[in-house]
Parts: C-alpha cells; sequence; structure tokens
C-alpha cells in the first residue's frame, strides 16, 4: 500500500490543476500586457516628440526666411499651441517673438554660431505666466540688419501629459484585464476539467464487487473523452480478468475435490471392512489418483507463475526437432498408438527448452490421447517461423467449439471429450508457453472434416 506523498509540494499551496493553469495564464498575460504597456508608452512619447520636432524645424526655416529678406512680422502668430519662437540681434534687441515672448529678452544668452539648425533643450523658458522646458531649433541667419539668432520650439508639456494619461489608463486597465482573464480563465478550466472529477468520482466508487461500473465518457472527442475511453477499456479487461480468475479457482477446486472425495472414500471403505480389501488394488487406485492430484497441481502452479511474470523467457537455441524426438520417445514407451516422424525436418528457436518441451509434450499427448490408432507430426522451417502440425485421426473437434478448446478446464460437448485422467489444462498451457515466445498455437480449421480429426499448428520464431 502507497504510503502519504512527502517532499517539497510545487506550487506552493495551490495544488489544483484550475488554479495552476490560472495563476500561469495570467502570469504570462500580464507580463506581456506590461511589455507591452511599456513598449508603448515609449513608442508614443518618441512619435510624438518627434512630430513636434519636424513641425518645429519647418517652422524655423519659415521665420529664417523671414528675417533673411528682413519681413520679420511684429509678432510670431501661426507656430501653434505650446510652442515659442524669436528673432534677435547680437546687441540683445528681440526683432519678433511668439506672444508668450513677448515682452522679454533673448531666450539664448548667446547668439548661435551655425548657419544650420541644432537642437538644444531649455529649461525655464517663459511661456505666458509658466516657465517650462522646450525642445528648441536654433540657427544663425544672416539678415539686412547683421546676424540674426533664430529660435522655434514646443513645449515637452503636452507630450508628458498625453503619455501620463495613457499610462493611467493602462495602469487601472491592465489589472482588469488580467482579472477578466483570471475569472473567465476559471470558469472555463472548470468546465474543462469537470468530466476528470466525474471520472475520478466514479473511479473512486469501483471496488473488486463493482467492476461492471464504467466511467462516463464526454461527448466532445478530445484527449478526456479518449482518456476515459481508454480508462473503460482498462476496466473492462479487468473486469475479464477477475471473471476468469474466478471461473478458475472455481474449476480448479472441482477438479481438485473429485479425486479428493475418491481417495476418501476409498480410504473410509478399506477401514470400514478391513478384511475385504485387496491393499494392493488399493494401494494403485490411490497412487493414479495422486499422480492425477500432482499433475494438476503443476498445471495449476505453472499457470499461475506464467500469468504473474511479465518478463521474457531465456533466448536460447533450441533444436526444436530434437525436443520433438525426444517427447515422442517418452510417449512411445507408455502408449499403444502409432506416432509418425517422418516429416520432422531440422528446425531451431529461441526459448526456454524447458518450456518448448512441455508445449510439444502438452499439444502431442492431447492428439495420442483422442487418435483411434495414429498422430502425424511435422516439423519445418516456412517464411513465416517454425512450424510444427501435430494431427489425429481421432473423432475432431466440432466447429462450435474450436475456439473454447484452448480455455482453461475446457470441456468440449460430444465425441472429443477429455480423457480419463487429464487435467483440462494441456492445450491452454501449451498456448500461454507459445504466446511467451511470441508464437501462437491453432486448430487449424481448414483441415477439419468428420474423418481427419484434430489438427494442431504450433508457430515459433526462427532461432536466425
Amino acid at each position: 500500500m502507497a504510503g502519504p506523498r512527502s517532499g517539497p509540494r510545487r506550487w506552493g499551496a495551490v495544488s489544483s490543476v484550475r488554479a495552476r493553469t490560472t495563476l500561469l495564464a495570467c502570469a504570462v498575460v500580464a507580463f506581456t500586457l506590461i511589455a507591452g504597456a511599456v513598449g508603448l508608452l515609449a513608442t508614443l512619447e518618441h512619435s510624438l516628440t518627434t512630430n513636434r520636432d519636424e513641425l518645429s524645424r519647418t517652422q524655423l526655416s519659415t521665420l529664417a526666411a523671414q528675417a533673411a529678406d528682413g519681413s520679420l512680422p511684429g509678432v510670431v502668430s501661426d507656430i501653434g499651441e505650446n510652442s515659442v519662437a524669436q528673432a534677435f540681434l547680437e546687441t540683445g534687441q528681440v526683432l519678433t517673438a511668439s506672444s508668450g515672448l513677448v515682452g522679454h529678452g533673448p531666450v539664448l544668452s548667446t547668439m548661435p554660431v551655425s548657419s544650420t539648425p541644432r537642437l538644444v533643450t531649455l529649461d525655464g523658458v517663459p511661456d505666458d505666466s509658466e516657465t517650462e522646458t522646450y525642445r528648441v531649433w536654433v540657427m544663425r541667419v544672416k539678415s539686412p540688419s547683421g546676424p540674426v539668432g533664430v529660435l522655434v520650439g514646443a513645449s515637452l508639456e503636452s507630450v508628458s501629459e498625453a503619455v501620463s494619461t495613457l499610462r493611467r489608463a493602462l495602469i487601472i486597465g491592465i489589472p482588469l484585464m488580467v482579472a477578466l482573464l483570471a475569472l473567465s480563465m476559471r470558469i472555463m478550466v472548470g468546465r474543462a476539467l469537470r468530466p476528470v472529477e466525474d471520472i475520478r468520482t466514479e473511479v473512486a466508487a469501483i471496488t473488486d464487487k463493482a467492476l461492471d461500473r464504467r466511467v462516463p465518457v464526454p461527448h466532445k472527442e478530445d484527449e478526456i473523452g479518449r482518456l476515459a475511453d481508454t480508462m473503460n477499456d482498462m476496466l473492462d479487461r479487468l473486469e475479464a480478468a477477475s471473471r476468469r480468475q474466478q471461473e478458475f479457482v472455481a474449476d480448479a477446486s472441482h477438479e481438485l475435490q473429485s479425486p479428493l472425495a475418491a481417495f476418501r472414500t476409498q480410504l473410509e471403505v478399506a477401514l470400514t471392512h478391513p478384511a475385504g480389501v485387496e491393499w494392493s488394488a488399493l494401494a494403485a487406485d490411490l497412487l493414479t489418483d495422486s499422480d492425477r492430484m500432482e499433475r494438476l497441481v503443476a498445471d495449476l502452479l505453472f499457470l499461475a507463475r506464467a500469468d504473474a511474470t511479465a518478463g521474457e523467457p531465456s533466448e536460447n537455441p533450441v533444436d526444436l526437432d530434437v525436443v520433438v524426438l525426444e517427447e515422442v520417445t517418452r510417449l512411445r514407451a507408455s502408449d499403444n498408438v502409432r506416432v509418425d516422424t517422418s516429416a520432422v525436418s531440422g528446425a531451431a528457436t529461441r526459448g526456454s527448452r524447458e518450456e518448448l518441451s512441455r508445449l510439444v509434450r502438452n499439444v502431442v499427448e492431447n492428439a495420442v490421447s483422442h487418435a483411434r490408432s495414429c498422430v502425424t507430426i511435422a516439423l519445418s522451417e516456412t517464411a513465416h517461423g517454425v512450424q510444427l502440425v501435430v494431427s489425429d485421426d481421432g473423432p475432431g473437434v466440432p466447429e462450435e467449439h474450436r475456439d473454447r478448446i484452448f480455455d482453461r478446464f475446457a470441456r468440449v460437448e460430444g465425441a472429443r471429450v477429455r480423457e480419463a485422467g487429464g487435467t483440462g489444462l494441456g492445450l491452454s498451457i501449451a498456448r500461454a508457453i507459445a504466446q511467451r515466445h511470441h508464437g501462437s498455437v491453432v486448430l487449424e480449421s481448414g483441415r477439419i472434416t468428420s474423418q481427419a480429426g484434430a489438427h494442431f499448428v504450433v508457430l515459433l520464431p526462427q532461432a536466425g
């Protein structure tokens, strides 16, 4: 049983998928919005400042041309709001100025020395009743009155106000957008994960007594729907495995009960009437029952280990023709049925020699026990692998029971019934061994006729 989880928890106290998803989405969006807002504010400020600078430079060119031909107006009135303009002589006499600079001296303390426009930032420029910071274009112009200093500039206040207004809107808007996103994400993720909670609730209610229950499958064919389908498929397999296990236990109990009951009955009769008992015959009968129980227990243990073992068998090369001939030699010493091995040719596979010997023994013993007089064995290497065919001239297997004969404790109605002393596990064990070796055992339907008996085909991978 698994213990409680230990170690540091990731994400702190945020444990649900919905909370983690919402938090992550909000963090990503908030970071993106903040980065975008910073970029937007910088772009807006740069754009507004550049536009004002270009307008001021155009106005400077106009004022410089007027100064050069001596046609300066008394007051510069067409430069726009939050802008200043001025033209002055080296003596400090102001020739013209914008309305905000009327009555003030030169803004520049010295005459510009360059006839090329130059951009400077000036603090404390008077504008009506206030002093502000301006970005000003200045240049030196030759006029009929002598050298004239010309300047045109614009206040940065309007740019700052526009940027500040947008900044305040973003400071309010971004948190609102993130909050709206968080609410939307929580609702959407909650709806998306609702089927998962339904699945979890149903799985929690499934016990070994209620394996017929299934998880609900959402109508949408998405990842959760595929998860539900997969879980239901798994539950189908678990239910089938549980049913097989219960049937196996019941059948094993029944199979063990019969010889034990016969064993007990014979002993009770012998103890009740000891004078009339032939002890040698009784011992032989008891030994026969004991052998049958021993074979049954051995078969049950093998199947239990095969079900519990997930690993692959050994990959040693095995000469299957040698295995077949050894098993046939052993059978010939105890049975009257003729076994024809003339069609056995050399063939090698890989795996456990012990398990492969058991596979061959079980299939051949089944054929011998049901044959009237002859069993034919053929072994060859084909394009599909090593093929072993075991045929008998017995009564055959009815068509409707062909798939059941490999079931554990299978009982087939009709002429081909379980032989006396058999456990009913031989073919089931043979199939389990073949599957562990990536092969198969089938009853070939194409060869079944009323006279032909049964034809079992074992296919195994080649050693190469």
